[in-house]
């Protein structure tokens, strides 16, 4: 008896805990769903001039698309410049690029892999040709990325504010409607866009940037020697780096990107198993001084405690309770019957109210996402919905790529991406 008592209030801690964690969110969500979509009518002072950087690895296929959509940006042309660094590629990624009006740089390093050594090549490039000294800011690109005509327009009138190191845009997916991993992931990038950076900057505290679609300032790149962010998740070590300094990451609600979503579920897997791992190694690296930043207080306190929860498993806590819960049901299998049923009762009701739970907070995070956004998704009306039903699936498998990142070596690997001539157009 005194076992099943000692789960009853393991349990009961478990659900408390990651309850009063995350309870912040909640205002977030509330600022999301009651805040109306709104332009900045700030206008700029100046038309800042700015380098485009793109790492692509075999972006043969799809490189020049995004180029044009840079090409084809209501800003003024000699005020935007593009670089491609061609890494490791065996396509003609390189010529692609060339052809599209890109400036192209061929790296071949099989040792130090990743979008970050790529970036940090690049800026050091352009620097030892006498070039970095003519931007103000930089902005990264994924090579499958579809950029909107205003982005460069927007992101200026946010950026010329001048109280931001950084800025980050409103990722949206060219493919939403093809399955339900790609819809899966789109509704997880707009629940960021709309629910947390959104709110983020309405309240005054510090944003993340996402992989892609993000504007560096130039003096933070002069500052830091190039891009020292190696780690999987180069763009969260960035952004944990940011909020344990002070500095200011921010959101541009206007400025609007178009990304390619991994297809099948092996790549999904290795895609969110490299971002899981990423985020153990940001917590490794960073975790201390975010705590130490917490005790700052105010805004710079509230963004260090956001990213910690940010890059630490809340999932887990949960995983360990449901684990305890399996192993005192199997301890207890051999007692008395009275006992074995008191035990199934405890731990079955905490397996099946932790999974429905999970199911149903999901799923209603996912409705609000999908109606807020409805008209940003490009997808029929019955794709949204019926993918909207997987939602919750789709992040239920995060559970065991959390759990698998722990203990398995992971390395950089190139997802495959398509001309967009073959899915869902975003523009």
């Amino acid at each position: 008896m005194r076992l099943i008592h000692f789960v009853q209030d393991f349990n009961l801690v478990i659900g408390v805990t990651i309850t009063l964690l995350y309870l912040y969110q909640v205002g977030y969500l509330v600022v999301g769903l009651f805040r109306r979509r709104w332009r900045d009518k700030y206008q700029p002072k100046a038309l800042h001039r700015y380098a485009v950087l793109i790492s692509a690895r075999n972006e043969e296929g799809v490189i020049g698309e995004l180029i044009g959509s840079l090409k084809r940006q209501n800003y003024p042309a000699e005020l935007l410049d593009i670089y491609v660094v061609a890494d490791n590629c065996t396509d003609d990624t390189a010529g692609a690029a060339q052809a599209a009006g890109a400036n192209v740089y061929r790296r071949f390093n099989h040792t130090e892999v990743g979008k970050g050594y790529a970036l940090d090549y690049l800026l050091k490039q352009l620097e030892a040709d006498g070039l970095a000294g003519r931007y103000e800011g930089y902005f990264i690109f994924d090579a499958d990325n579809i950029v909107d005509p205003n982005f460069v327009s927007e992101m200026n009138r946010t950026f010329d504010r001048g109280n931001f190191d950084a800025v980050t845009s409103y990722r949206n997916s060219k493919n939403f409607g093809q399955n339900w991993i790609t819809a899966g992931y789109s509704i997880w990038f707009l629940r960021e866009a709309r629910f947390v950076n959104s709110a983020r900057m309405t309240l005054g505290t510090n944003c993340a940037v996402s992989g892609t679609g993000f504007l560096i300032s130039a003096r933070i790149i002069r500052e830091k020697g190039g891009w020292p962010y190696h780690l999987l998740t180069e763009d969260i070590q960035f952004s944990a780096e940011c909020a344990v300094e002070g500095r200011r990451i921010g959101y541009c609600d206007g400025a609007m990107i178009y990304d390619e979503q991994p297809t099948s579920f092996r790549q999904s897997w290795d895609q969110r198993m490299r971002w899981s791992k990423g985020f153990y190694q940001v917590d490794g690296r960073y975790g201390l001084s975010l705590i130490r930043g917490i005790f700052r207080g105010g805004r710079r306190g509230l963004g260090c405690y956001d990213i910690l929860l940010t890059v630490t498993p809340g999932v887990l806590l949960s995983v360990l309770g449901g684990a305890l819960n399996l192993m005192v049901l199997l301890v207890c299998l051999s007692a008395p019957a009275y006992v074995v049923n008191r035990v199934l009762d405890l731990t079955g009701n905490f397996l099946a109210s932790g999974f429905l739970n999970f199911y149903l907070g999901m799923f209603f995070y996912g409705l609000l996402t999908v109606l807020s956004e409805w008209r940003h998704i490009r997808a029929t009306g019955w794709q949204k919905l019926k993918y909207l039903a997987l939602f919750p699936l789709f992040m239920l498998t995060y559970i065991p790529i959390s759990v698998a990142a722990l203990f398995q070596k992971v390395e950089w690997k190139p997802i495959t991406h398509k001309s967009m001539a073959q899915i869902d157009t975003a523009v």
